[in-house]
């Protein structure tokens, strides 16, 4: 194998600790478990600048905020000062494309300042807009396409398809993790070459929004995997702040649903491995797991 196939999977606000295999959180992730049992964990990397655009800024170009002027999210706010992914930054996808590798992008991007007139969506209706479409030139090597700027319904989701213009989003009614694990499992059986071309090595990149706020938006069957769980089972940490507290109150009334959002993106990451291993890939393929940024929901270390 001269050329390994990367599949690079990573969620938003998922913090280190909650993975079940690290035995420091109540939180259920067998797939994640096994993983960790059959590869390399980096249980010491830290964000160095948590939050959603610069993190992704410097993933993309290893470059820190001050050079890549993702010195902030990128949102209206931001906008006026040129805070977006460069069209002239190199990016490891750039160098993939110079060498023959098919790249595919799923999932939230977050890396387009938005512009007027503003798409109209439910994170554009603030005084502050979020979401923004990525025309074409500014996708750095990516040639499959099915993505969106950010945006928080995680149970009716939108996206953009490769050839779509900016007013051609559409909306799923799926819960996110599970319609994005559904077409990374197609771009991995690439029936009749839909999605890449079969003599080259791939880059897919899965980036699920979940944990991320709102909490609530979290499928029922997974939340149900933590009924036989009290609420002091759940808070066991020594760092959570106490109850009727602001912070405390914030933790205890989000940590189950955070955890079972955890336990859908564990179990929508297995069937992605899953589907690697019936395609005959697992063993000519990187796979990368991790987040942006962790999520403390009050808590301080």
């Amino acid at each position: 194998m001269t050329q390994p196939n990367l599949l690079f999977v990573f969620v938003d606000q998922m913090r280190g600790q909650a993975m079940g295999f690290l035995g420091e959180e109540p939180v259920r992730t067998p797939s994640l478990d096994r993983f960790a049992s059959e590869g390399l964990v980096l249980d010491s990397v830290s964000a160095t600048y948590p939050v959603c655009s610069p993190y992704r800024a410097m993933l993309m170009t290893g470059k820190y905020p001050h050079a890549n002027r993702v010195i902030s999210n990128c949102t209206s706010r931001t906008a006026p000062y040129g805070v977006e992914l460069q069209e002239e930054d190199l990016c490891w996808s750039d160098i993939l494309k110079d060498h023959d590798y098919s790249l595919g992008y799923i999932g939230k991007w977050h890396l387009d300042s938005p512009q007027e007139p503003y798409i109209d969506c439910y994170n554009n209706r603030g005084e502050t807009k979020w979401n923004e479409w990525c025309p074409p030139h500014r996708r750095h090597g990516f040639d499959f396409w099915y993505s969106y700027g950010t945006y928080d319904h995680h149970d009716r989701p939108m996206y953009w398809r490769t050839d779509a213009a900016r007013d051609e989003f559409h909306f799923v009614d799926q819960w996110g993790p599970e319609h994005e694990a559904d077409l990374a499992i197609d771009y991995l059986r690439n029936e009749g070459g839909t999605y890449r071309d079969p003599a080259e090595p791939f880059g897919l990149v899965v980036s699920m929004n979940p944990p991320h706020m709102p909490y609530d938006r979290v499928p029922e069957r997974y939340v149900e995997r933590y009924a036989d769980l009290s609420d002091d089972e759940l808070c066991t940490r020594p760092d959570i702040p106490p109850a009727e507290t602001k912070w405390g109150d914030y933790y205890r009334a989000n940590i189950r649903n955070y955890l079972a959002m955890i336990t859908g993106i564990d179990e929508q990451f297995g069937r992605i491995l899953e589907a690697l291993e019936d395609a005959g890939l697992a063993e000519e393929t990187i796979v990368v797991f991790t987040s942006d940024h962790g999520n403390c929901l009050g808590i301080h270390e």
